[in-house]
């Protein structure tokens, strides 16, 4: 039952495993196999109970390395790597490498200036580039005609402003999507694989990623695979070499790079054509994770051990042939990263940007057609007029206020500084966009084991068949285990490490065993045997699944009864069991009794399952263990018990409707293989879900990249990590929840700034039009571009403001996002006319004393405009203290430049005429300012609890809101009924040739 998938825990915690490091480990060396053994369970600690060490941090600190901080023209991580013109092969003549003395550092170098470095990463960011990107698009492209257009006129100081604020945004955004990238980066090295390499004649473990093709690697036991490797031969037999490069010369390998080549039958091909299979296998390679098949397989002198395999036996020399991007699961890897997709954000700030850019267009009409009525000229002004007041001054100005210049800076902008902070909570996210999908998620497919347990195995009370001793028990299990101490998997060491609650089982360990041979665990035997010598007597010890190790035994039918039951109950109550038994001198096998392991959920999970479902993210589990693990698992952790295995979603005869809604009510599923997982996700995605999902092996590659987000877990392989759109370096699920929490304060951040964004273009664009059509008047272009100078100055710091987590899924809601941002922008310009008309009165209306119309509107305007920010980011957070003091700065510079005049131009006449009192130079006395602050306040007043009651509207709060669970049955059914049919080509009776349709052969389901 649950040890036939004791393969899958290895591989799970492989991964995991080899950044662990042992107490005093490197005290066993020299010690024969079972005083180290001894010594092993002694002096064992717990490594996560320790901190990371300063090699770990060293390594950490590497991986954000690659180049010198000032070669930002450069791309990727090799400076000197040619791409286009090399990419990737490899000379015969660097492949032939002799295995004891290597490569040397020398050449490690040239080689790695040539083909990069060893790991799978998405193509390196060349810094000049995105600097350069953030002066493209749309919007930016309007501002850039903007910047000409006042060059053209002659307007120098709108030409710098409008040139500042482009450099700013670029600026600011590029520095701060750099500093989150290196914040990744750097935290990657957490995940840097370890390899022993051959070079200038001396052993020495090295990161994988600094491998080069050439590179003599020593494979072992309990190791991953770090490049794509011919074996050459055993690591105890090096005079072997010689017979490898004879057949070698004689081209009597294989080339093949596909290893599902090596799952062929015998059938398909020849007795001669077959390639060289030189004496026994060197090693064995478990390559489930690449091609699907459970069993390890052997491999021989001459034969390919692919990247990310791990190596279930042996120990060997092997050749790097290729760096990771050009191996098979590199290449593989690559396929699944595909086309670029510029994903659902992109799409929405383009739509925000086209329809603000018909709108300026539409306006700036409006503006001209009112112009050619008052006979303005095209670029001059009329004598006695303000020199703004020309057709193309009021283009300008309407250009500047009407594209939102800082929309997308500031929205990567809050978006690269989220990521930096969930990457400093061991999340990292590799596509900024990813965190916009994870805010909307809502369903998580979750695996198992170190995700909602602990994968730490616990040996509960063993049971022991009647008669026999749980000492001798303790001690056999032990025996039947792997004695590679730097790389046990998890049921190996929880048996060695429990053998410390039993002092005797101790005593038989030392009483002088021999090893002669242990065969590993394999799904078709389902054991681990060791054949073993003691006191001149031959054991052959096994554990295993228990039905396995039962049908070895010849014990009454009673006490395979009672062994069977207790299995049976063991299963129930969600505990892995395993089987021990041996044979002496080749007597019958003797039933000793069963081991009881179970992995506990994590303290946290079943809280932190209550928090995702009340942030409306039910979990569904999905895992490889038996159907009575998972529904006991589910019980512990307070989710739903509708647990279904993997046969049901497949071969359970459901299709259609009925199959899409058994995925939608599941709780989750159990024997689940990959193929099961992108089901699951395609299935949720047709219904309208939002999925995220977690995997770990290369072969869940294609689901992650599925998914709306992919989460590659802790432990995972290279080809999940480069597939997944979120890597976590932390165990458990309070992480996952935390980072959907984090994703949807930011989402909130970005649809604040948007609302305010909008309603500022639209407050503007309403006034101004309006003025210059009824009042032939209009804000000077000077003081139109430090108006858009301040917006953007002060809602750069909305990158860092508080913002509260929805209790459901967010999603964009455009509808209601234009609806809500034309009435604030419309009650904007609303307040903006009532001081523009209050100037109009004979008492000078809001002048106290003496005051200038530019200077007033501007004020008016920059501080009502700062001050929508707290409205649209809403009241459930007090706002950040950079967000604060960046708006209460712009503020201060907006009143000086009130009170002093500046760039406040000639006084001219406007129809109708003034009556309040103006001063030449445009200055503004201060008691005019106090007063313009309390009205603008009292506008803000106004608009806030306008935006309150927009917001208690119930159909308003649904609006553009997407339905999460679509169904359409017909749809469904026929996709279904399509899938059941073939086509068929024949000759009917006549000779023709036909392509006909028919219904598939059932496929027969092997599975025992």
């Amino acid at each position: 039952m649950a040890p036939a998938h004791h393969d899958d825990v290895e591989r799970n915690a492989s991964t995991a495993g080899r950044s662990k490091s042992i107490v005093s480990l490197t005290a066993l060396d020299g010690l024969d196999e079972y005083s180290a053994l001894q010594r092993y369970i002694l002096l064992y600690r717990d490594p996560k109970a320790h901190h990371v060490d300063g090699a770990s941090q060293a390594n950490a600190e590497d991986a954000g390395k690659g180049k010198h901080w000032w070669q930002f023209w450069r791309s990727g991580s090799s400076p000197k790597a040619i791409p286009g013109s090399d990419p990737g092969a490899v000379p015969e003549e660097m492949l032939d490498t002799d295995i004891s003395q290597g490569i040397s550092s020398t050449e490690v170098e040239n080689r790695r200036r040539r083909y990069g470095w060893n790991e799978l990463t998405t193509e390196k960011t060349n810094w000049l580039k995105q600097f350069l990107s953030y002066f493209q698009g749309p919007i930016l492209y309007v501002m850039e005609i903007a910047a000409l257009l006042a060059a053209g006129l002659g307007d120098w100081i709108d030409f710098g402003v409008i040139c500042g604020i482009l450099m700013l945004n670029a600026t600011v955004g590029w520095y701060q999507e750099k500093q989150a990238a290196d914040v990744v980066a750097s935290l990657k090295g957490d995940i840097a694989m370890k390899a022993t390499v051959v070079r200038d004649g001396v052993e020495d473990q090295i990161l994988a990623r600094e491998i080069v093709p050439g590179d003599i690697v020593v494979i072992e036991e309990g190791s991953t695979v770090p490049a794509d490797v011919r074996l050459i031969c055993n690591y105890d037999s090096p005079e072997d070499f010689e017979t490898y490069l004879k057949l070698k010369e004689e081209d009597k390998f294989d080339d093949s790079s596909d290893p599902d080549d090596e799952k062929k039958g015998e059938d398909d091909m020849g007795e001669e054509e077959r390639p060289i299979s030189q004496g026994h296998s060197i090693i064995a390679a478990d390559q489930s994770a690449i091609t699907g098949e459970s069993l390890a397989v052997d491999k021989y002198m001459g034969e390919v051990a692919y990247y990310t395999t791990g190596c279930k036996r042996g120990k060997a020399y092997g050749i790097a042939l290729c760096s990771a991007r050009n191996s098979f699961v590199g290449r593989t890897a690559s396929l699944v990263q595909g086309a670029k997709d510029q994903g659902h954000f992109k799409a929405i700030m383009n739509s925000i940007g086209t329809a603000l850019l018909v709108l300026v267009m539409f306006f700036i009409l409006a503006a001209w057609i009112g112009g050619f009525f008052r006979h303005l000229r095209i670029a001059l002004p009329r004598e006695g007029t303000e020199g703004s007041v020309t057709l193309f001054h009021y283009a300008l100005i309407l250009l500047i206020i009407g594209v939102p210049v800082g929309l997308p800076v500031v929205t990567t902008t809050t978006l690269a500084v989220g990521a930096a902070y969930l990457a400093e909570q061991k999340a990292i996210v590799q596509k900024l966009t990813a965190i916009e999908s994870l805010a909307g998620v809502d369903v998580l497919c979750s695996d198992k084991t170190g995700t909602l347990t602990a994968n730490q195995l616990s040996i509960r009370e063993p049971y022991v068949a009647e008669g026999q001793d749980v000492n001798w028990m303790m001690a056999v299990a032990a025996l039947a285990s792997s004695h590679n101490l730097k790389s046990l998997d998890p049921i190996d060491k929880v048996t060695l490490l429990t053998i410390r609650r039993y002092p005797k089982a101790r005593e038989i360990l030392g009483q002088g065993w021999k090893t002669e041979k242990f065969t590993p665990f394999d799904p078709v035997s389902k054991r681990i045997t060791t054949v073993c010598h003691m006191g001149g007597d031959k054991y052959v010890c096994a554990k295993g699944a228990p039905k396995a190790i039962l049908q070895l035994s010849n014990c009454d039918e009673e006490t395979a009864r009672l062994f069977r039951e207790k299995a049976a109950d063991f299963a129930r109550r969600g505990f892995r069991s395993l089987g021990v038994a041996y044979q002496k001198n080749d007597g019958d096998w003797v039933l000793l009794g069963l081991l009881s392991m179970f992995d506990p959920p994590r303290e946290d999970t079943a809280q932190t399952i209550v928090e995702a479902q009340q942030l409306g993210v039910p979990v569904k589990m999905l895992t490889g263990d038996a159907i009575a693990i998972a529904k006991e698992t589910c019980k512990m952790l307070a989710l739903g018990t509708k647990v279904y295995n993997s046969t049901k979603l497949i071969h359970g005869g459901l299709s259609g409707t009925t199959q899409h809604d058994l995925v939608e009510r599941a709780d989750g599923f159990a024997e689940v293989f990959p193929e099961h997982k992108y089901q699951v996700v395609e299935m949720l995605q047709q219904r309208g879900h939002l999925t995220a999902m977690t995997g770990d092996g290369v072969n869940d590659a294609p689901s992650l990249k599925k998914a709306d987000c992919g989460i590659a877990v802790e432990g995972s392989s290279e080809a999940a990590q480069a597939a997944a759109d979120i890597v976590f370096l932390a165990p458990g699920l309070s992480t996952i929840v935390l980072a959907i929490k984090t994703a949807r304060q930011i989402f909130q951040r970005m649809k604040s700034y948007i609302q305010y964004r909008i309603a500022l273009c639209i407050h503007l664009e309403i006034y101004l039009v309006t003025s210059m059509i009824i009042i032939n008047e209009t804000i000077r272009a000077d003081l139109v571009v430090f108006i858009a100078l301040f917006a953007d100055l002060a809602t750069v710091a909305v990158a860092y403001d508080n913002a509260h987590s929805e209790e459901r899924p967010v999603e964009w809601q455009l509808p209601k996002i234009w609806v809500i941002s034309v009435i604030l922008g419309i009650l904007l310009a609303l307040g903006t006319w009532v001081i523009r008309a209050t100037l109009f009165l004979p008492n000078g209306g809001i002048i106290q004393n003496f005051g200038s119309v530019q200077e007033i509107l501007f004020l008016e305007v920059a501080l009502t405009e700062n001050w929508l920010i707290f409205v649209t980011r809403g009241g459930k957070t007090w706002p950040s203290f950079q967000l604060v003091a960046a708006i209460f700065g712009v503020d201060v510079m907006a009143t000086l430049f009130c009170i002093f005049g500046w760039l406040s131009g000639s006084e001219y006449q406007t129809n109708p005429a003034d009556h309040a009192r103006f001063r030449a130079d445009g200055w503004v006395d201060v008691v005019t300012v106090v007063v313009i602050w309390c009205y603008s306040f009292g506008v803000t007043i106004v608009i806030a609890i306008v935006y309150y009651l927009l917001n208690q509207i119930s159909w308003l709060n649904d609006l553009g809101r997407k339905d999460r669970s679509r169904k359409d049955p017909a749809i469904e059914n026929m996709i279904a009924a399509l899938s059941k049919l073939s086509l068929e080509h024949g000759k009917d009776k006549h000779g023709v040739e036909r392509y006909v349709l028919a219904a598939r052969a059932a496929e027969e389901d092997d599975d025992e």
